[in-house]
């Protein structure tokens, strides 16, 4: 179990890899919208709304959402058990596509074109009008482009998870770094807004740190350093009674 991604190290890093894709510039602008696609409630209303109102379908929107990530995440790991016995080859692959995606990233901050503006809000309107189940399908599916060079660092690492059920777990991580930004600005609109205001001021910092941590993990996987941290990792966290990777 120390030499899979799916743990330790591996984690951390799906979790901002979803956070920093949230944040991302073609994502995080249009969150109103998609909040308003999902919940029924007009854009304009949101800070009004109760939670009761946004709380059912913003779940029901990250888990439509989250299914297909995670089973992005199997299919990842599937690809890489018909590539165990080249282990090491294998290893040396997913390193290079998570660096790239990593550089892809931190080109992003600084060059505009790069960062595509993809037109789907009257997608997100007629599949808000399926409900959130179909809204969040439709995000999983038409937003890939734009959240892709992270996306695809984690899968490349879920592709050298030991079994479908780890690979899963990391694109769940993943999925949850999308998530819970999303929920808190459902619950708490005008605060989280305010919040994103902030954020917009300091996107190439946000992007980049965001590409930088993709580099650093494939360095480490290319390297085969991410076996040893993990080990590290999960020794600090059995001296606490917290290491719930085993079990995973």
């Amino acid at each position: 179990m120390e030499t899979d991604p799916a743990a330790g190290v591996g984690i951390l890093a799906a979790l901002g890899a979803g956070l920093v894709s949230f944040l991302s510039p073609c994502v995080l602008p249009l969150v109103p919208g998609y909040l308003s696609a999902v919940t029924g409630v007009a854009a304009a209303d949101l800070e009004k709304a109760s939670w009761r109102q946004v709380l059912a379908p913003s779940l029901l929107f990250i888990a439509s959402f989250s299914v297909i990530f995670i089973a992005l995440g199997v299919t990842a790991t599937g690809v890489g058990d018909l590539l165990r016995e080249n282990r090491e080859l294998l290893n040396k692959v997913a390193g290079v596509v998570i660096i790239a995606m990593g550089i892809l990233f931190v080109a992003s901050a600084f060059l505009p074109r790069l960062n595509r503006e993809w037109h789907v809000e009257a997608l997100m309107v007629r599949a808000g009008r399926g409900g959130p189940l179909v809204a969040g399908a439709a995000f999983a599916i038409a937003w890939t482009p734009c959240i892709g060079p992270t996306l695809a660092a984690i899968l490349s690492a879920a592709a050298l998870s030991e079994s479908a059920g780890h690979g899963a777990f990391l694109l769940g991580v993943y999925s949850a770094g999308l998530a819970i930004p999303f929920l808190l600005t459902a619950l708490a609109f005008t605060r989280m807004t305010t919040a994103f205001d902030a954020v917009k001021r300091h996107y190439a910092a946000i992007i980049g740190a965001g590409g930088a941590i993709l580099i650093v993990m494939g360095v480490l996987v290319y390297t085969g350093e991410l076996f040893q941290l993990n080990i590290e990792a999960q020794k600090f966290l059995d001296r606490f009674g917290l290491n719930f990777f085993d079990d995973v």
